[in-house]
């Protein structure tokens, strides 16, 4: 299945049924009286969060979604039937934007949430609404009110606990590889990874998703490379695992281009808590991996951790690390929800 983060869409509403003219006509009954129902509401378009879908490429072949019409009001005081609803299913993680794509109107993180995107037209009243005793035979009704329509951006945002990020070839893809049981392309070259990729991680008693997203090269945030269009799927992670290549001339300078990109991506990504990994260090020796992992401590103010996906080397540290920070913050978060139903339950 291809992966497609962004699609843009029209939702249609449906419209509300036309109210019904109509007189009652019985034998032996002369003035009946008007008996003309309502229509029917025209039917809403709901987002809805479903669980067994992880990507957005059904809307690159279906872009345009309508809510069925209300039904017309007939004679006898029948009223019209409501329009159907049209659901849109996204997988958890998507924000839905309006077409400048910038108003937020839905952010669906959870199976089961629901958003009401455009609501259905109300339907007409019928010549029965109308009578009183001043116009006892009335020969109006009202067409049914239109249903909203507008065109919406929908934008997935994975929902893991830990980030990979780092230059191309940092070994991201292979780390996840070793840790989890995704399957991402390993090669030789740049820009290997076209799209994030997904993996579930155990750590001690800690299970946690890890997040492999592209590479960032100097200039992504002005379009170079892939951009960082990618780093969306990062905004919601708990922490972030930086790899530096150890093979790199000057691994300082590789930090600090990151640093700039997710600074310049201007989410707060680079506020988020982060550990910094040497990775590769298996083709080096020794002695030069020290050197490098010390101007690489300098340039980080933290000391990195030596990795190698290879060998093995320094992956249960980082992995532990990574469950640390996200334990920590799991629970921060239970005791914050505690708290405000706590609060919300008070009554004075």
């Amino acid at each position: 299945m291809k992966f497609l983060d962004e699609a843009k869409i029209y939702v249609k509403a449906g419209d509300g049924g036309p109210g019904a003219i109509s007189f009652r006509r019985e034998k032996f009954i002369e003035f009946g009286g008007p008996d003309g129902g309502n229509g029917g509401k025209g039917g809403d378009v709901w987002a809805e969060c479903v669980a067994n879908l992880n990507t957005l490429i059904d809307y690159r072949y279906q872009q345009h979604f309508k809510a069925k019409n209300g039904r017309q009001g007939m004679g006898k005081n029948r009223s019209g039937a409501d329009g159907e609803d049209c659901i849109i299913k996204v997988p958890p993680g998507t924000q839905i934007f309006a077409e400048d794509k910038e108003t937020l109107i839905a952010d669906l993180t959870e199976p089961g949430q629901r958003a009401l995107i455009a609501r259905g037209g109300n339907g007409g009243f019928g010549n029965a609404h109308f009578k009183s005793p001043t116009n006892q035979a009335p020969r109006r009704a009202n067409p049914g009110q239109p249903g909203e329509e507008l065109t919406i951006w929908l934008r997935l945002k994975l929902i893991a606990d830990a980030g990979l990020v780092g230059l191309p070839n940092a070994g991201k893809s292979t780390f996840l590889s070793k840790v989890s049981a995704a399957k991402p392309k390993i090669a030789d070259y740049p820009f290997t990874t076209l799209h994030p990729n997904l993996g579930v991680v155990r750590a001690g008693d800690v299970d946690f998703v890890l997040a492999d997203i592209p590479g960032l090269i100097e200039g992504a945030h002005t379009g170079a490379g892939l951009g960082t269009r990618f780093l969306g799927h990062i905004e919601r992670c708990r922490v972030l695992l930086h790899l530096v290549d150890a093979t790199q001339e000057d691994v300082a300078e590789a930090y600090r281009t990151i640093r700039r990109e997710l600074k310049a991506y201007a989410a707060d990504i680079e506020k988020k808590t982060e550990i910094v990994a040497l990775s590769k260090c298996d083709a080096l020796d020794a002695e030069t991996v020290a050197k490098k992992a010390e101007a690489l401590g300098r340039a980080a103010r933290k000391k990195p951790i030596l990795l190698s996906a290879v060998s093995g080397q320094g992956i249960q540290e980082a992995l532990y690390a990574l469950g640390r920070v996200i334990e920590e913050s799991r629970a921060q978060e239970a005791r914050e929800t505690a708290e405000a139903e706590k609060v919300g339950s008070w009554q004075p």
